[in-house]
């Protein structure tokens, strides 16, 4: 039987690499934001090779979700997909992945919105969407009687090996050292859309050590930064910490 691995991440996080480090493993494959198509065609949004992506994926939300509950795109004991909650727009939430074990990835706001406006002119609340991160961490813990797995990025960063021991720990994964390593280049089972966002992803071969130094925000990135943050330190409150695995 399948073990689904549900991973939600915000944008401008290290979602990608965390595919990548799923996707080493023997005996995992992974999928890459799967309603990205149909956030894209019920929203408008007009984001860098949007039509090519509403042509190459399913849009239709309930299709999608009967596929991510059915068999895994090709044989694996893991089936990691990788989620953004600000893509949940349409009639499907995250009760509809029951066979799922869930996990969230989170990173200080002000490094994502200045990651963020690297690719875009603008960033905005809804590109982010803390409030249904937090909604979902909340929906999961409701559901189990305690709260999901939550790695910090930055966090993660300083000892990628022991978060991610945790991380299987806490999913009931066997630990495999192959998650620390991947090839480099873009991968055959990236989005569409890796050939825009995925330059530095796709130059790496490991997780990156942290940034040293935090972006000075001002105007509206820093508001918009100040608007998120309570919903970042509360998901924070319940981020993984190694030493308590061992």
């Amino acid at each position: 039987m399948t073990i689904r691995i549900a991973m939600w991440s915000g944008p401008r996080n290290i979602s990608t690499a965390m595919m990548r480090s799923f996707g080493a493993r023997a005996d995992c494959t992974v999928s890459d934001e799967p309603f990205y198509g149909a956030y894209l065609k019920q929203s408008g949004e007009p984001q860098p090779m949007a039509d090519t992506i509403i042509a190459d994926m399913d849009c239709d939300w309930h299709s999608v979700t009967r596929a991510l509950n059915g068999p895994p795109p090709e044989p694996a004991s893991i089936w990691y997909q990788k989620h953004m909650p600000h893509h949940m727009i349409g009639p499907v939430d995250i009760s509809a992945f029951y066979g799922h074990r869930h996990a969230f990835l989170i990173r200080e706001p002000e490094l994502v919105i200045a990651s963020y406006a690297k690719k875009r002119v603008t960033v905005t609340f809804d590109d982010l969407r803390y409030d249904r991160q937090l909604e979902y961490v909340r929906a999961v813990a409701d559901i189990s009687g305690s709260p999901p797995p939550v790695i910090d990025s930055g966090l993660f960063l300083h000892d990628p090996e022991g978060h991610l021991r945790a991380l299987c720990a806490v999913l009931c994964l066997q630990w495999d050292p192959a998650m620390l390593r991947w090839k480099a280049g873009l991968h055959a089972n990236d989005g569409i859309w890796a050939s825009h966002w995925y330059d530095r992803v796709a130059q790496s071969t490991h997780f990156a050590p942290a940034a040293e130094t935090r972006p000075a925000l001002s105007g509206s990135a820093r508001a918009l930064a100040e608007r998120c943050r309570p919903f970042y330190q509360e998901m924070k409150h319940y981020a993984l910490e190694p030493s308590e695995y061992g």
